[in-house]
């Protein structure tokens, strides 16, 4: 009897942990979602009334939407190549033998643990040296780097879990290394490879520590164009804004996730 209450104060101990940490987490976001409904000119918590006109502001705001439309450029055409680019080099790392494999592979997720706004400022200072312009091809590349991880490990995923001796019988049957790839391994890895790319698309779009370096007034995306406005107002545009900025992130990974099963994809819960 003893033992059996313990568990259970063990249990509501842990739970009330967990909901403790939950909150503290996410006490940020909920102040920064009351303050977007402020009435005032100036960002208040909590409000002395209510309004919506932030959220109109945030949508006409001009700087606003020229970042967004920026952020989508990036955000396509980065994710796309991440993906392209990161299928293939997973591919060749998990199914192939090569010298300096596990060299390549280091280098490639060295992003995860190199701050962004180093990569950002080396590669200013690089086309710096080289008279190069900073318009979208630097951005996107830049973005296809810090993305390039988060690619790969949503195709290793998908590769670990994929069964070889499929690949192994298409090859005995005479198809080509290439074939078997294009044939076999990618179809069987796609909500992998959409996976990779959703998360690539959402980090793309957010990521503004090394896009603070390398983009102009032309090729600001909307975090940047976000921190700009910080610097001139106070108001609570930025706070709805943010609002919207987790709603609809969270509309697009609960989507996935209802399709796709992307805690299976990327090996955070188990398969059945």
């Amino acid at each position: 009897m003893t033992r059996s209450m313990n568990d259970k104060l063990m249990t509501l101990a842990g739970r009330l942990l967990v909901a403790a940490i939950l909150i503290f987490v996410l006490l940020p976001t909920i102040v920064v979602f009351i303050s977007a409904f402020s009435s005032t000119s100036v960002l208040f918590f909590p409000p002395k009334g209510w309004s919506l006109r932030w959220f109109e502001r945030a949508v006409s705001y001009d700087d606003f939407r020229h970042g967004f439309w920026s952020g989508l450029i990036v955000t396509a055409w980065a994710s796309s190549l991440a993906v392209i680019v990161g299928a293939a080099l997973a591919i060749a790392i998990e199914r192939y033998s090569f010298p300096c494999k596990q060299v390549l592979e280091g280098i490639l997720l060295s992003p995860l643990f190199i701050p962004h706004f180093t990569i950002g400022l080396g590669l200013l200072m690089l086309v710096s040296q080289l008279n190069l312009g900073r318009g979208y091809p630097l951005v996107i590349f830049c973005h296809v780097v810090l993305v390039l991880p988060f690619v790969l490990r949503s195709v290793y995923v998908s590769l670990k879990n994929l069964e070889q001796r499929i690949e192994l019988a298409a090859a005995s049957l005479g198809a080509s290394p290439l074939r078997v790839v294009l044939t076999i391994t990618v179809p069987l890895i796609l909500p992998g490879l959409f996976g990779g790319w959703l998360f690539a698309a959402i980090l793309s779009f957010n990521e503004f520590t090394a896009s603070l370096f390398i983009t102009t007034q032309a090729t600001q995306t909307l975090p940047v164009a976000m921190y700009n406005y910080v610097r001139e107002f106070a108001d609570p545009t930025l706070a709805a804004l943010s609002v919207i900025y987790i709603a609809v992130t969270a509309t697009l990974l609960i989507i996935a996730n209802k399709f796709l099963g992307l805690g299976k994809v990327l090996n955070v819960e188990a398969s059945h």
